[in-house]
């Protein structure tokens, strides 16, 4: 309890030099909730925000791959971690501790609660005015870390594909944030519809308004509808962003997320 305390208490002092942290969650995996994390970060970067990016996915840590930053290597400097940049954003994850990509995260609650502690507060974050945390799937010990311990947390994004199944579990992940009296931001949902390349008609593959009735059911926006496009997946495969790399019609829909999520939590006491 005494080492919890002490990491606690490293990580609120770290906290005083960064204005906003938000959290990217979802109630289900494969919705693409780390692309979303990412590309919000660097649509956040690009309206002239300093970013910081934390990964608390530690059984799958995606985000240096997404972000492009996979040769950026962590250093240390005064018994602290300095965080790479890449596009600008201060990025850390447990990928840049292991010795492969392959290496396996084989731990238990506490173990995870004591990494998550110490990459907010023995990261050199410097003076940021959002840090994004990428969460894994689920309502597990490393949402539940962050809630517990980051008294300054302005509020969850829940991500959404427009799915029967993934609205039922993402509900999971609102009534979470709830319980734990915290804000949710919004919801944005992900893979809306499919545009034809060929005749530029709308198809909705996974479903239709998925976003927009958990939205409605639980009285909360939805800041975003983000298409499926095969550029995407290619992109962030190869560590190229789409907020900078996609087609403007990703592109475009991310600029915008970024700046609904800035101007929401902007207002928020």
């Amino acid at each position: 309890m005494a080492d919890l305390k002490e990491r606690k208490d490293k990580a609120s002092k770290k906290l005083e030099n960064i204005d906003n942290v938000i959290m990217v969650m979802s109630g289900k995996g494969g919705v693409g909730k780390t692309t979303v994390a990412v590309n919000l970060a660097v649509a956040m970067a690009l309206e002239g925000r300093k970013v910081g990016l934390l990964d608390i996915d530690l059984h799958g840590p995606d985000v240096v791959r997404m972000l492009g930053g996979r040769e950026a290597k962590v250093s240390a400097v005064g018994g602290e971690i300095l965080p790479p940049e890449v596009h600008g954003i201060k990025v850390i994850s447990i990928s840049q501790f292991l010795d492969s990509d392959n290496e396996a995260i084989i731990w238990r609650g506490p173990l995870k609660t004591g990494a998550i502690m110490q990459f907010i507060g023995d990261v050199a974050w410097g003076k940021l005015d959002y840090l994004i945390i990428d969460a894994p799937p689920g309502t597990g010990d490393e949402p539940l870390t962050v809630f517990q311990n980051v008294e300054k947390i302005k509020g969850s994004l829940i991500v959404t594909s427009p799915s029967v199944v993934s609205q039922d579990d993402v509900e999971r992940a609102i009534n979470f944030v709830k319980k734990m009296d915290k804000q949710i931001i919004g919801i944005v949902e992900n893979m809306s519809y499919f545009i034809c390349p060929n005749c530029k008609t709308k198809h909705y593959i996974f479903g239709e308004n998925g976003g927009k009735s958990l939205a409605e059911k639980y009285n909360l926006e939805l800041l975003a509808q983000i298409p499926l496009d095969s550029t995407v997946r290619e992109n962030m495969d190869a560590g190229k962003p789409v907020a900078y790399f996609g087609t403007p019609e990703v592109t475009n829909v991310y600029v915008n997320l970024a700046k609904r999520v800035i101007e929401k939590v902007e207002t928020i006491s």
